[in-house]
């Protein structure tokens, strides 16, 4: 393990955006995908014997999974990682779940909507809940989906959490219907039980629209690499066969959307970046980044395994359909700041349920540095204005705080107030990012 990598003591409080001097060149490596890791910790612990993560993310969502899978019974152990990597693999060992326990969430959105399902597993008591600015994300349609389910949850009428699940042991499965308009989380948290319930699962989404589709592909693919059968007769709807998914040692791809503000930095200050280790095909929404940054006028490269944004004539406004890819706004918003044209970014309504109110967030801080942005349910138009210097509330949310940093490459005085947030899915963020601007020692994490 190079611990120069691995860092568990993140940069925390406030924390000045370094402006760039100059235009970039800069080769990094970012850790692993929180999405992947917290899916594959799932399909370990319900697998028929120990497995091996290699490369998973160490950040604040990840640790909150494993605390909540060991506090379940399921055995979970620390081991050297390969050279180069950001923090040790995980041993998985599955064992039968035990219930007595109480889970803290955290923040951690994909904890609370995929561990859910597997306290029904449990035969007895399991209680939900989470950090008090999470408390407010949407549980209600697992709640309704896992009472269908014939799971008994005491919510208290609240249709959030906290709540306690009492489980019996098993899940019989079979048909259920589900609106996941709020979140796709409550799709992949149920497919990701479903090989354990008796008869497997038939879920149907009823709601108009499925935000963030990828990471539900994500799940469908993983459920596959580990032997599991799921069809797709129709849209929005999932068969999974019941069974025991495989152990395996599987690598855990690098996070694509934890990458977006480092590539993203080409385009506001000039120059490239390049991001090792990009996959050759992936489920992330991330990987759309390539598409989506040459559309504003980055010219893209992939050559080795390695991606390169470099910064173009300046930055195209236009409109850009996110609904697939919701958690790169933050990113867009940054970038449409400084654009040569309106930029609209639209399908995005369901940001609103993050950490925090995305849209509302992310037009008040930008109105604060004097940029102009006018706020719809489901979109975001942003004029670009000159900014100036001041703080840019992170409002307990990562990728809130990657914005501001994004944004203080070109505008000096822009201090994020709690860095710290990046933690939850990128700990090592405020260093990797000097180390792109050359304001760090070198080495280490930003090679």
């Amino acid at each position: 393990m190079n611990d120069d990598r691995y860092s568990p003591s993140p940069a925390r409080g406030r924390w000045a955006a370094p402006v760039a001097n100059g235009p970039l060149s800069c080769s990094l490596s970012v850790p692993g995908s929180k999405s992947l890791t917290n899916r594959e910790l799932v399909l370990a612990a319900i697998a028929d014997g120990p497995g091996r993560l290699v490369a998973p993310l160490h950040s604040e969502d990840s640790a909150r999974m494993i605390d909540a899978l060991r506090l379940l019974g399921i055995g979970i152990d620390e081991v050297d990682g390969g050279e180069g990597a950001f923090g040790p693999d995980l041993l998985v060992t599955p064992a039968p779940l035990r219930a007595g326990v109480t889970v803290d969430c955290g923040q951690a959105g994909t904890v609370m909507r995929f561990v859910a399902p597997l306290a029904g597993l449990a035969d007895g008591e399991v209680v939900l809940t989470a950090h008090e600015t999470a408390l407010h994300r949407p549980m209600g349609a697992m709640i309704h989906a896992l009472r269908d389910l014939g799971v008994d949850v005491d919510d208290e009428g609240s249709w959030s959490l906290p709540f306690t699940i009492r489980g019996h042991g098993r899940i019989r499965g079979g048909r259920v219907e589900i609106d996941a308009s709020a979140s796709s989380q409550f799709v992949s948290g149920l497919l990701l039980a479903a090989p354990r319930f008796d008869v497997g699962l038939h879920l149907v989404h009823t709601g108009e629209r499925l935000p963030s589709t990828p990471h539900i592909d994500m799940t469908v693919e993983a459920l596959h690499r580990r032997g599991i059968r799921v069809e797709r007769p129709a849209p929005g709807e999932w068969l999974v066969e019941a069974g025991v998914p495989r152990a395996k040692e599987l690598p855990i791809e690098p996070d694509l959307s934890n990458a977006a503000p480092f590539l993203s930095a080409a385009l506001v200050a000039g120059g490239e970046v390049t991001v090792a280790g990009w996959p050759a095909h992936s489920t992330q929404p991330g990987a759309q980044l390539p598409e989506l940054l040459t559309a504003l006028g980055a010219h893209v490269t992939r050559r080795g395994g390695s991606l390169t944004v470099r910064g173009g004539h300046g930055i195209r406004g236009g409109d850009l359909d996110l609904s697939a890819v919701g958690e790169l706004t933050p990113a867009f918003v940054g970038l449409a700041a400084f654009a040569d044209a309106p930029t609209t970014l639209h399908g995005i309504g369901h940001i609103r349920l993050h950490e925090t109110d995305r849209i509302a967030a992310l037009a008040g801080n930008l109105r604060a540095l004097g940029g102009e942005v006018e706020e719809f349910p489901d979109a975001l138009r942003i004029v670009p204005a000159p900014l100036h210097g001041g703080e840019w509330p992170a409002h307990h949310d990562h990728r809130m705080a990657t914005t501001g940093a994004l944004i203080g490459l070109r505008v000096p005085g822009v201090e994020v107030d709690e860095i710290g947030t990046t933690a939850k899915t990128l700990p090592e963020f405020a260093r990797l990012w000097e180390r792109m601007l050359g304001t760090a020692p070198t080495g280490g994490a930003g090679a």
